[in-house]
């Protein structure tokens, strides 16, 4: 069992990059297994944030290998641009690997985007706009370009045969006109070569092979657990599946080489876009909560949703991921708030209940909440749990005991070094 798995256990945005770049020491490789550059995992150190796409978080560690799984999609454009980030900071990145078996974005999956979201309308389900669905239903449709075509001879004959797929698609069923096709197929072209210069591997290879050699793995997740295709707030999901289990279909491991599985929560909930958030929020305390969080997405700059943190869903994060070890993330953000409430169930259609309900029509759901006396108090430069204050542990201490999995580790600021490890 040498595989730990790292998630999100909310709508994504708890965190996660930070807490990879800052553990990663314990492992000889950081693997990426879902999703796309839908994801932002922002790593603050030496004063420069830094916002990954798709390269994982451990880049920075130049002891270890970083994997770009197979069940990752890759747009080359934003790619390249992340490789040209890491290039002016003198970053080596020899280390990074990709799954031939990954897909790859093309430019007219993003207009396939677009044009789903303008159709919806009100019904709009929030998407980033950067082509992960339609990639992720060519993949499942069987038409997708994957990164190890890059190497056949009549790569850019199936490049343009898709493209032209996409095309009619756009014409014939959205009415949506393309206004420089040309102009993508250069810059998405361009970008390819930059890939063909990396490592490509057949992934399942590479990293059973390590397992093989004792070596240690971190999967790392993206977005989060409450946005899993399958077991989300479905419609307003992402494309792929977010949970544990991902990391088994995204890497090609079997599930007996997972060992720990740790979750990542914010002490407050946040969304970006459409969806149900049954704390939600709107009102000076949720304005607050954002400006002081500085809650705007790193990969699409819209405004983050604010509320309370929801514990009926984090038991249900916990429970289809089996986490073993927590991490609570940005508590610092509730360093002035006099009091604190946490949802410990809902009100929904004439009874009281402790879980997520299937039925769509969460606005239903009214929350119930205990509360907390706040700790008023900057904990940014504290170093280890017993200088915390007493107010601050009283929380801890009730979200273990509710929870029933021990918070690992604090982080209590933005930086790699203000985290507290219990």
């Amino acid at each position: 069992m040498n595989v730990d798995v790292l998630l999100g256990l909310q709508w994504g945005d708890e965190g996660k990059g930070k807490i990879v770049d800052s553990i990663s020491d314990n492992y000889s490789l950081i693997a990426r297994f879902q999703g796309g550059p839908n994801a932002g995992h922002t790593i603050k150190f030496d004063d420069i944030k830094h916002v990954l796409h798709t390269i994982p978080s451990g880049i920075f560690n130049k002891k270890i290998d970083n994997l770009i799984g197979n069940g990752v999609v890759i747009d080359p454009i934003i790619f390249a641009d992340e490789l040209k980030k890491l290039d002016d900071l003198n970053i080596n990145y020899k280390s990074l690997y990709i799954s031939r078996k990954a897909h790859l974005i093309l430019p007219t999956h993003k207009h396939l985007d677009a044009a789903s979201e303008i159709a919806k309308g009100k019904k709009k389900v929030g998407s980033t706009l950067k082509g992960i669905g339609p990639t992720y239903m060519d993949k499942t449709g069987r038409n997708g370009l994957r990164i190890g075509d890059i190497e056949s001879n009549n790569f850019e004959k199936k490049f343009n045969e898709l493209t032209k797929k996409h095309e009619h698609l756009l014409k014939e069923y959205y009415n949506y006109s393309i206004e420089n096709p040309q102009e993508d197929k250069k810059n998405w072209l361009k970008a390819i070569k930059v890939l063909t210069k990396l490592n490509l591997v057949d992934s399942e290879y590479f990293v059973n092979d390590m397992i093989n050699k004792n070596e240690f793995i971190l999967a790392e997740g993206a977005q989060g657990t409450l946005l899993d295709i399958d077991f989300g707030s479905y419609p307003y999901v992402t494309s792929s599946n977010t949970i544990s289990a991902g990391a088994c279909t995204g890497l090609g491991i079997s599930p007996n080489k997972i060992n720990k599985v740790i979750g990542i929560f914010k002490a407050y909930c946040t969304r970006v876009g459409s969806g149900p958030f049954p704390t939600e929020l709107n009102d000076e305390t949720g304005l607050k909560m954002q400006k002081l969080g500085h809650e705007f997405g790193s990969t699409t700059g819209r405004s983050r949703r604010c509320g309370w943190l929801d514990l009926p869903a984090l038991k249900y994060s916990i429970l289809i991921n089996g986490v073993t070890d927590l991490v609570i993330t940005k508590i610092d953000v509730l360093n002035t708030f006099e009091t604190i409430k946490v949802c410990t169930g809902y009100k929904y259609l004439n009874k009281t209940i402790d879980y997520l309900p299937y039925d769509s029509k969460i606005d239903d759901l009214d929350p119930i909440y205990e509360k907390f006396e706040g700790w008023v108090e900057n904990i940014n430069n504290l170093k280890d749990y017993s200088s915390l204050p007493k107010n601050l542990k009283k929380y801890i201490n009730f979200l273990e005991n509710e929870l029933n999995v021990p918070i690992k580790v604090i982080s209590i600021g933005p930086d790699r070094n203000e985290t507290i490890y219990r």
